[in-house]
């Protein structure tokens, strides 16, 4: 059975559509303004075995909060949505990834209540760079949480993310979406003992 799934999300402020394959070869194909989050978007997906298409586009002479946590919502009720109800899935996963000085770690539980630790470590100092392609190349850091806190309320999990040590903001936050999508993919994977059963005591993902 496919776990396909696809969310438009208009607004004033965003206006975003996503397509979700949770069983799919690593590929993204998302129209993303932002040089860096399409960086992070690319990693999430090739690290998870997700596929993610779709296209994304916002107020970002505001700034990028708007398109950032509007994108992890999206996304978000993308991953409820193809997981229905979660029967047959492992439903917790965690990994911890190494990257260059920086060591980071997820774990989450899609147990159908949203909630997020995030002990990121970041400076909050703006990432810049020049795209050659025209891209917004600079990335507001304060925006990384947001993106999460988004992602955990539309997907109804909870998800912590920790640095347990780093030094490069650029290594910290790829590293948290790399583990992060591997401790995801460990969730949402099919457990072939549970013969789709409901992983809960309670019968039901609430």
């Amino acid at each position: 059975m496919e776990r396909i799934a696809s969310v438009e999300r208009n607004t004033f402020e965003t206006q975003i559509v996503l397509t979700l394959n949770l069983d799919g070869s690593g590929k993204c194909s998302v129209k993303n303004p932002i040089g860096f989050f399409d960086h992070m978007l690319q990693a999430f997906c090739k690290h998870g075995m997700f596929d993610l298409s779709g296209s994304l586009a916002g107020d970002l002479q505001v700034d990028q909060h708007h398109l950032i946590e509007d994108t992890g919502i999206v996304l978000g009720m993308c991953f409820a949505k193809a997981l229905g109800d979660c029967a047959g899935i492992y439903r917790t996963g965690f990994f911890i990834y190494p990257m260059d000085e920086s060591l980071l770690q997820a774990s989450v539980d899609f147990g159908g209540r949203s909630f997020l630790v995030c002990d990121a470590k970041l400076t909050g100092i703006p990432l810049v760079s020049i795209s050659p392609e025209g891209k917004q190349a600079s990335f507001q850091t304060d925006c990384f949480e947001d993106f999460w806190q988004g992602f955990v309320n539309g997907a109804r999990c909870n998800l912590h993310l920790d640095t347990i040590r780093g030094r490069s903001d650029h290594h910290k936050m790829e590293g948290l979406f790399k583990a992060a999508s591997r401790a995801i993919r460990a969730a949402v994977e099919i457990d072939p003992r549970r013969n789709g059963a409901v992983p809960s005591t309670k019968g039901i993902i609430v």
